[in-house]
């Protein structure tokens, strides 16, 4: 508790945790922190399932390292994040009384976002969405229909659009698909069912047609 009320006071631009601590696990004090900061949240685990991994992801982390790890890695994912805009509270993007101009403006079948306000709305109704979940849906809107890879997502989450794919994970494209898994629940939509994001089985995702 005292951690997390030091985030509160300080308001830091990088907060790690660690899963296992005494008292409180890293799983619950992350979904505290994300209740009242939106600094950058680095899960350090020695646990290496793939369920803690995606846990930690959705309980507001906004990346993970399994331990042992060098610090050259480590160093690379917080340059990574800080890549990334920082969202003004709950890690959602920031509410606005004013209407941003048309331009900027990416939409489809009345879901639509704005790049530069970081705004994302479903039949002119607001959506809080975290970074990540709004990284993955401006680039779908802005690739038009055409099918977005997993590891492209992962690269762009990443901060590293453009960039090599080598040293995207496994555990990278899972994520991925919890943030997906995420986005479509605050939409209001299911895979099964899908109005906006269509899933690509085996490659990824695409606008519905």
């Amino acid at each position: 508790m005292e951690g997390i009320e030091l985030v509160r006071v300080h308001d830091p631009i990088i907060t790690t945790l660690d899963v296992s601590m005494p008292g409180m696990d890293g799983f619950e004090a992350a979904k505290r922190i994300r209740a009242i900061s939106s600094t950058y949240l680095l899960m350090l685990t020695a646990r290496s399932e793939e369920i803690d991994a995606l846990q930690g992801l959705q309980s507001g982390a906004d990346d993970y390292i399994t331990k042992p790890f060098r610090p050259r890695e480590l160093r690379a994912r917080i340059e990574a994040m800080l890549r990334r805009p920082r969202a003004l509270h709950d890690d959602v993007a920031a509410p606005t009384d004013s209407r941003p101009e048309p331009d900027g403006w990416r939409e489809h079948r009345g879901l639509r976002a704005h790049s530069d306000m970081r705004i994302a709305e479903t039949d002119g109704e607001q959506v809080e969405l975290t970074r990540s979940e709004f990284d993955i849906l401006l680039e779908l809107l802005e690739e038009g229909g055409r099918v977005v890879s997993k590891t492209q997502l992962a690269l762009v989450v990443r901060g590293e659009r453009g960039m090599s794919s080598d040293f995207v994970s496994e555990h990278d494209t899972r994520a991925i698909e919890v943030h997906v898994a995420n986005l479509r629940r605050k939409l209001g939509e299911t895979p099964s069912e899908p109005r906006w994001i269509e899933t690509i089985r085996g490659i990824g995702y695409r606008l519905t047609p």
